[in-house]
C-alpha cells in the first residue's frame, strides 16, 4: 500500500492549478466552450499576448462609432519597422480578420487561439515566411451587445453573442463600396492601403442547407476581378486548403454554399453574393486572394471555433509554401491592370452584369435528405431527416457577364464633388487634376430612367440606371479631377465610377443631386465621363 502525504497533495494540487492558470486561455476554451469574449477580454488576451514575445505588436485599425479601439495584431520575425520595409521581404502578409458580424464569434476566439499556439511554437517555420496580421474583433460596438435572444438558432454559445450590426445599424460586410463605417474605413486605410496583405480570410458563421462539414469556405468570384487569381483559387490554392485541412487536421469541409434545391440536389449547390460590397470580393477586385470563411451554425460551438482555427492553420501553411508563386502572381495582375489602362484594348470590358456558371469540378457535400411537413395553413417545410448522403454535385460558383461596356483609358469628372474625391483616395486610388483647360472626345452617359429601390439597403434607396452611351467632344477646366485606370486599382476605379455598376458611386447615391434638373422630368447627363483611348493628358496627382 502506496501512502501519500497530505503536504504532496497540496504540492501537487498548488502546481497543477498554477499551471493552469498561467496558461493563456480564451473566453471560450476558460467556459468550456459555454461563452465568448467580450471587447475588454480581447484586448486583455492581447496584452498577455505582448508580453509573452517580442515577435508581436499591435497597431489601431480605426475607433468604432461607440468608441471602442479596434487592434490589429502584428505577428512577424523580423517584426518589419514599417510595412515600406516588406517591399523586397521574400515573406507574404497574409491578414485574418473575424466578427465583422459579432453574432458570429468563431473566427474571434479561433484567431486568438491560433496566435497564442504560434507564437509559443518554437519549433513552427510559418514566420520565416509570412507576416501575420490579425483583427479578432472587427464589429467591437456589436459584440458587447451579448444576449442569449441573439441568433437563437444557432447551436451555442449557451451564454450568448452579440448582434449583426455596428453601432451605427450597419451591416459592416455590406460597406466595402460606400465606406460609411469607422470600421471599414480602419481596413482599408490601415490595414489594405497601409500593410497590402496578399491573402485575407474574413470569417463568418452560416446555416443554409442541412451538412455535416462544420467548416466550409469559398475564393473570389466577382467577374470583375483579374481571371487569373480566381482560376488559381478555384484550381489550386482552395482544394489543397481544403485537402490539407481534411487530412492533416482531420476537419471535415466543403465549399461554401447553399442547395439551390434541397429536395432536389441535381439543380446545384450555389455560392452568391458576388459584389465587392462584401469584404472578400472586395479584395478580389483589388487585385488580392480574398477567403470567405462560413463556419456551420449548426454543427456545435466547440466544433465551429476547432475547425476555423484549423483552417487558419491550413491557410497559413499554403500561405507559407506557396510565397513565391503568390506573390508572383499577384504582382503580374498589378502589372496587367496597369497595361491594360495604358493601352485599352477594343475587346476589354467591364462587366455590369452578371451570372453564376458552374465550376469545372463538382463539390462534395456530405448532407442530409430533408422531410416536408406541411403546416395547418397548407405552408410546406423542410426538417433535417437521420438519412445521410454523400453527394458530388454542380457547384455554382464561376460568375461571367451577361453585360459589358467598354474598359476606359480614364474618367474625368465634371463636378468636383469633396465627398466623392474622398472617398476615392479612402479607397487608395490615385486621383489627378488637369493642369489646364482640355477639349477632349469622351463617352458621356445619358440617363433614360433612375430605378430606385422600394426598400432601405443599408440606409440607402440605392438606384439602378437605364441609359446609354454617346460621343462628344467637351472642354473640361483646369482643376477638373481625372482618375487613371492605368493603376493597380484599376478595376475598383471602373466599378466605382461606372454608371451601371452593381456596386458603384451611382448605386449608392453619391451622384442623386447632379442627375434631375428640379423642375425637369429629363436627366442631367451622368457627371462622370470616359476617355476611351490612349490620350496625354497633362496632369497633377491629388495629395
Amino acid at each position: 500500500m502506496v501512502r501519500i502525504s497530505l503536504l504532496t497533495i497540496f504540492l501537487f494540487f498548488s502546481l497543477t492549478v498554477g499551471y493552469s492558470q498561467n496558461v493563456l486561455q480564451t473566453v471560450a476554451e476558460k467556459s468550456n466552450f459555454e461563452s465568448t469574449a467580450m471587447h475588454a477580454d480581447v484586448m486583455a488576451y492581447i496584452a498577455q499576448l505582448q508580453k509573452s514575445s517580442p515577435n508581436i505588436k499591435v497597431e489601431l485599425i480605426a475607433k468604432t462609432f461607440e468608441g471602442r479601439d479596434i487592434p490589429l495584431i502584428i505577428v512577424a520575425n523580423p517584426m518589419p519597422k514599417k510595412p515600406a520595409d516588406l517591399l523586397n521581404d521574400k515573406r507574404v502578409v497574409v491578414y485574418i480578420q473575424a466578427n465583422i458580424h459579432a453574432g458570429e464569434v468563431e473566427g474571434k476566439e479561433a484567431s486568438l487561439m491560433y496566435l497564442r499556439d504560434l507564437l509559443k511554437d518554437k519549433n513552427s517555420t510559418v514566420l520565416n515566411d509570412v507576416v501575420l496580421l490579425v483583427c479578432p474583433i472587427l464589429n467591437a460596438d456589436g459584440n458587447d451587445k451579448i444576449s442569449t435572444q441573439n441568433r437563437t438558432h444557432q447551436n451555442g454559445p449557451k451564454n450568448g453573442v452579440g448582434v449583426r450590426y455596428n453601432g451605427q445599424y450597419f451591416d459592416l460586410n455590406r460597406d466595402g463600396m460606400k465606406v460609411e463605417s469607422p470600421e471599414i474605413k480602419g481596413v482599408i486605410t490601415n490595414v489594405l492601403n497601409r500593410w497590402d496583405p496578399y491573402v485575407i480570410m474574413d470569417c463568418h458563421t452560416t446555416n443554409g442547407s442541412y451538412h455535416v462539414e462544420p467548416v466550409t469556405f469559398t475564393w473570389i468570384m466577382n467577374p470583375n476581378c483579374d481571371r487569373s487569381l480566381i482560376n488559381y483559387m478555384r484550381d489550386r490554392m482552395m482544394p489543397e486548403v481544403s485537402t490539407t485541412l481534411r487530412d492533416k487536421y482531420q476537419v471535415e469541409n466543403c465549399f461554401y454554399g447553399e442547395f439551390i434545391d434541397q429536395k432536389d440536389y441535381d439543380k446545384g449547390w450555389i455560392s452568391y453574393a458576388a459584389e465587392p460590397r462584401y469584404l472578400s470580393n472586395y479584395v478580389g477586385v483589388r487585385n488580392r486572394l480574398g477567403i470567405l470563411n462560413e463556419n456551420y451554425v449548426y454543427a456545435d460551438y466547440k466544433s465551429r471555433v476547432v475547425g476555423c482555427y484549423n483552417l487558419i492553420h491550413s491557410v497559413m501553411d499554403y500561405s507559407a509554401s506557396h510565397k513565391a508563386e503568390i506573390k508572383e502572381l499577384l504582382n503580374s495582375a498589378d502589372a496587367a491592370t496597369i497595361a491594360r489602362g495604358l493601352n485599352p484594348a477594343v475587346t476589354d470590358s467591364f462587366a455590369v452584369a452578371y451570372e453564376g456558371k458552374p465550376t469545372p469540378n463538382k463539390a462534395n457535400v456530405k448532407t442530409y435528405e430533408v422531410d416536408v411537413v406541411v403546416d395547418e395553413q397548407g405552408n410546406e417545410h423542410l426538417t433535417k431527416s437521420d438519412r445521410r448522403r454523400d453527394i458530388s454535385v454542380t457547384y455554382i460558383a464561376d460568375y461571367y457577364a451577361t453585360k459589358n461596356v467598354k474598359f476606359p483609358f480614364a474618367y474625368i469628372l465634371s463636378i468636383p464633388d469633396p465627398e466623392v474625391i474622398s472617398l476615392l483616395k479612402i479607397h487608395g486610388i490615385k486621383v489627378e487634376r488637369l493642369d489646364k483647360v482640355i477639349s477632349l472626345e469622351v463617352d458621356k452617359f445619358i440617363i433614360e430612367e433612375l430605378k430606385a429601390a422600394p426598400k432601405l439597403n443599408q440606409g440607402h434607396y440605392t438606384e439602378t440606371a437605364v441609359g446609354h452611351f454617346v460621343k462628344e467632344t467637351k472642354e473640361f477646366p483646369a482643376g477638373s479631377y481625372l482618375v487613371r485606370t492605368s493603376q493597380p486599382l484599376g478595376y475598383l476605379v471602373s466599378y466605382l465610377m461606372e454608371p451601371q455598376s452593381d456596386d458603384g458611386l451611382l448605386f449608392w447615391n453619391y451622384f442623386d443631386r447632379y442627375l434631375q434638373p428640379q423642375w425637369s422630368r429629363s436627366y442631367n447627363p451622368y457627371p462622370v465621363y470616359k476617355v476611351m483611348g490612349t490620350t496625354e493628358i497633362k496632369s497633377t496627382v491629388e495629395i
